[in-house]
């Protein structure tokens, strides 16, 4: 069975590609705006299976209905509240300004989905901050780097000086949690990297 991710991130295919399995990119675009009262979670989980269902969907109209899809969604969460990626210099300043000196949530969810099942997993690592200067976060901003990034950072690129401790999954802060992937993806019978299975 076809193996597809419906994403376009580079960060989560090269992930993926790690577990040693074939797949193909399926760019997706759904709306990702939040729905009233829903929560954190709510939000990544909904996300990450309407990503997997949208790329079934393409997937059918190519005369395509045996392939497992994967969908994937992070969110950078303070206080219950999301922060997505900053719309401009002072949006992010206020993002820096909340994550300074402090924990913060990041929660990914995946979502498996075939045409007739569908498994969703949500990973939720902590990520504690230094405390950051106005200077440092403006430097930050003129590299370019938080412009696509949840939360305005990549924990795996320049900001990963920001970073005082990880708690949980690194790969699932950087957008796709491979121990949970592993599972999902050995239980439908793809195989894995045999050094992935120790964590199955």
């Amino acid at each position: 069975m076809a193996l597809y991710l419906a994403s376009q991130s580079p960060r989560r295919h090269q992930l993926l590609s790690g577990l040693g399995v074939e797949f193909s990119g399926l760019p997706i675009d759904i709306d990702e705006r939040m729905q009233t009262l829903e929560s954190a979670e709510g939000y990544v989980s909904r996300l990450a299976r309407e990503k997997a269902g949208a790329g079934l969907a393409v997937l059918a109209d190519r005369g395509e209905s045996q392939a497992l899809v994967l969908g994937s969604d992070t969110a950078v969460v303070v206080d219950r509240e999301i922060l997505g990626k900053p719309r401009d210099r002072d949006e992010f300043l206020d993002m820096m300004e909340q994550l300074s000196g402090r924990a913060h949530d990041v929660m990914t969810a995946i979502a498996l989905a075939s045409h007739d099942r569908i498994d969703v997993e949500v990973v939720t690592s902590r990520v504690v901050f230094c405390d950051l200067m106005p200077e440092q976060a403006r430097a930050y901003w003129e590299t370019g780097e938080p412009l696509d990034k949840a939360g305005g950072y990549a924990v795996q690129g320049l900001a990963s000086v920001f970073i005082k401790r990880i708690e949980g999954s690194y790969s699932a802060i950087v957008g796709l949690p491979l121990r949970e992937t592993a599972q999902l993806l050995t239980r439908r019978g793809v195989a894995v990297w045999s050094g992935a299975l120790a964590s199955v």
